[in-house]
């Protein structure tokens, strides 16, 4: 039964000035249902220090540090990974909207919003539950966040050589990938990094993860799509004796024989979606399916 939320924490994307206006419309419609609203702390001081905004919120925030009803989260998909990242296994439901480009995660609109909030106030909208990858490296563990929402990517880290990466599904050795990368991914990544490197779309609810080499070597290996229940292994080798492991874009160097393990995690992340934005419009939208350019 989904609730009508009084506590929210906001996040916000840095980098785009021009659009910070939008945040002052949402805090007052917020204002108009007497919600509370916390914001992260590196988006306040955006706001405040180098927008100049006068900012009137309940309280700031930094990393996890909230417990609210209802994320939001204001700029692109990138801004909502990152939201994701701090909600964590919070159970907390995400709205994301869309500042930025292409948005998927984030497709509330900016001239959405009153709308949105009158349906979410209504409580007449909808939570998906989207799957989330969990890495595991046995020698050298992870500094950073172990979980992705879209993807977990494999890459070569100079721009030279490929690596090598054998794997196996769960224990059963599937091939040996010469490539400079390869990119595991959830259904709700499947348009993200692995769809610009030829992977499949994947329809968010399918319970499946995707494997897609990067520039392989061999012209016959393709993408497969497998169970997400199944467990992947990843023993990776490189002439510079490291590579990169991107986890939702944010990336650290691992060390070559580090075996890693890449798995379902144990919790899930709510996305909040209004009742007519279904996933099939926003492919259409998003991508242009079906438009003739030839015009």
């Amino acid at each position: 039964m989904n609730i009508r939320p009084q506590k929210f924490a906001l996040f916000g994307n840095i980098y785009q000035a021009k659009k910070s206006a939008h945040v002052l419309r949402l805090l007052s419609i917020l204002s108009e249902h007497q919600a509370e609203v916390y914001i992260d702390k590196e988006f306040y001081q955006f706001l405040t220090k180098d927008q100049k905004m006068d900012i009137q919120v309940a309280g700031i925030f930094e990393g996890s540090q909230f417990d609210v009803d209802m994320v939001l989260s204001m700029g692109g998909d990138g801004t909502f990974l990152r939201a994701a990242s701090h909600v964590g296994n919070k159970n907390i439901p995400i709205l994301g909207i869309n500042t930025g480009r292409l948005g998927f995660l984030a497709d509330v609109s900016p001239e959405e919003m009153e709308e949105t909030f009158k349906d979410i106030y209504r409580a007449n909208y909808q939570i998906e539950d989207r799957s989330v990858l969990q890495v595991i490296s046995e020698k050298q563990p992870l500094k950073g966040y172990a979980y992705g929402l879209n993807e977990i990517a494999i890459l070569k880290r100079d721009s030279s050589s490929m690596i090598t990466i054998h794997t196996s599904i769960n224990g059963a050795y599937l091939t040996t990938y010469q490539a400079d990368g390869l990119v595991i991914s959830t259904p709700t990544g499947s348009t993200a990094y692995s769809l610009s490197v030829g992977g499949p779309v994947i329809v968010p609810h399918s319970s499946t993860i995707a494997i897609t080499p990067v520039a392989p070597h061999s012209l016959n290996v393709r993408p497969i799509v497998i169970n997400d229940d199944w467990e992947i292994t990843l023993d990776v080798e490189s002439r510079s004796h490291n590579f990169l492991i991107a986890i939702d874009g944010r990336s650290e160097t691992c060390r070559e024989g580090t075996r890693l393990t890449i798995r379902k995690a144990d919790y899930q992340i709510k996305v909040v979606k209004r009742p007519n934005h279904v996933f099939f419009h926003t492919l259409r939208d998003k991508m242009m399916w079906g438009a003739d350019g030839r015009g």
